[in-house]
């Protein structure tokens, strides 16, 4: 059994290089319809048993728990603290791995996220799975246990999280899928996003909605 945690983060704070200012509602908005999309295609894949999104945002973990995964309210401070928190509270007997997300990778599909599984299977335990963003981030990454390797989710964090795993000896297989290359942090982001003809249906919806314009 193979679980999904995403992480997402205050709307108050969310996506402020993306809409900033004036733009907060738009952002919140847009955060929530990325995490609908996210969710869909956890929901769509074969390999995942159970989701869940851990949050410091009440609201995001009411919208989490509309969408039928269950929220965990974070009461650490940090992306990372938060992470390990989440996965200490999904960790049960039957799990096999963890699978993380960001809540940001809106194009995501079914198929990308079950071959990351299915590459986990072929690492056994332990082992860890890496799915890099194009900017140097992780988009994904699936750790068999859960805790086989440190979070180091940041800027330049899929070198990071190589590093973590070359550190505790745990085997390393990185995939670079297309559905996961993208996480929307950046206006240039958003136009990757938009070339692409799969995935983030709501998220596309969303920034027709708000008059999208970098």
């Amino acid at each position: 059994m193979i679980d999904a945690l995403v992480p997402v983060g205050r709307l108050a704070d969310a996506k402020s290089r993306l809409l900033p200012g004036p733009y907060r509602a738009a952002a919140a908005k847009l955060t929530l319809a990325m995490l609908d999309d996210v969710l869909a295609a956890l929901a769509g894949a074969e390999r995942i048993e159970r989701v869940a999104v851990v949050t410091p945002d009440e609201t995001v973990a009411r919208h989490t728990e509309a969408a039928g995964a269950t929220a965990i309210l974070q009461t650490t401070r940090g992306l990372n603290p938060g992470l390990d928190d989440g996965a200490a509270k999904l960790a049960h007997a039957g799990q096999d791995g963890l699978l993380v997300i960001l809540g940001d990778v809106a194009g995501a599909t079914s198929r990308d996220l079950d071959a990351a599984c299915e590459a986990a299977d072929e690492l056994g335990r332990p082992g860890a799975v890496l799915c890099p963003s194009g900017d140097g981030g992780t988009a994904v990454l699936l750790r068999t246990p859960h805790d086989a390797i440190p979070a180091r989710f940041g800027s330049e964090s899929a070198a990071r999280h190589r590093e973590a795993a070359s550190d505790a000896g745990v085997p390393l297989r990185e995939l670079t899928l297309p559905s996961l290359a993208i996480d929307l942090d950046e206006p240039a982001d958003v136009r990757r996003f938009l070339a692409t003809d799969e995935g983030g249906t709501a998220t596309r919806r969303a920034l027709a909605e708000i008059g999208w314009a970098p």
